[in-house]
């Protein structure tokens, strides 16, 4: 079927009216239908001719327009009302999983896999020497109190202990004089260079 914009808008508006009622006002399908026949009455044909302009559609689009609504809305009311008035409840399915890598206790490096290197490798190149720290523990354990007193006597000393504050003071601005001679220096020997290539540019401009 044909229709003008115009009819197009009234059609979907219509259809919209519809549900609206179905949905919101919780109408039956014996008032929809009765609402249906005077919406129809006043934008369909109509012989008396008193609302020409809301005379829409004629007797055929009219007619098509009640048989669709007849085998979509109307048909499946029931099917409506149920989906509009009826709460139903979300249901989420899905599966969580967790996996676990065990990590080596004693090893910065997992054992070979069989399809991997050998042992030979692993252990020549990759494993980590675990002589060192047996080694450094039994010698900590072989020294005496005697031999370690001496290593947390030097330890604890202050090697600032013989120096007074002026001392310090005196050898810090030693170094900063020093240090500032030194780029002083270095300052006044650029300056000097950019001042010889100024004079140079100027003796050429007087020239010129």
């Amino acid at each position: 079927m044909d229709f003008s914009i115009i009819q197009y808008s009234k059609f979907m508006t219509l259809l919209d009216m519809l549900l609206h009622n179905l949905r919101t006002l919780h109408m039956s399908l014996e008032d929809s239908l009765k609402w249906l026949g005077e919406v129809m009455a006043e934008i369909g044909p109509s012989q008396l001719q008193k609302n020409e302009k809301w005379n829409v559609f004629d007797i055929k689009q009219a007619k098509a327009i009640i048989d669709y609504l007849k085998i979509s809305l109307f048909q499946h009311y029931k099917l409506y009302e149920f989906l509009f008035y009826s709460t139903r409840e979300e249901i989420v399915i899905g599966t969580e999983q967790t996996i676990e890598v065990v990590k080596p206790s004693g090893c910065l490096f997992p054992n070979p896999l069989e399809e991997g290197i050998s042992f030979d490798i692993y252990s020549t190149f990759i494993e980590p020497p675990a002589t060192l720290d047996t080694e450094m523990k039994g010698s900590d354990h072989e020294k005496g109190p005697e031999e370690s007193q001496p290593e947390t006597s030097t330890s604890d000393t202050d090697p600032l202990a013989g120096f007074t504050i002026e001392d310090v003071k005196s050898v810090l601005g030693q170094v900063t004089d020093d240090i500032l001679i030194g780029i002083q220096n270095e300052i006044n020997e650029k300056l000097q260079i950019q001042e010889e290539a100024f004079n140079a540019r100027i003796e050429k401009l007087k020239k010129a």
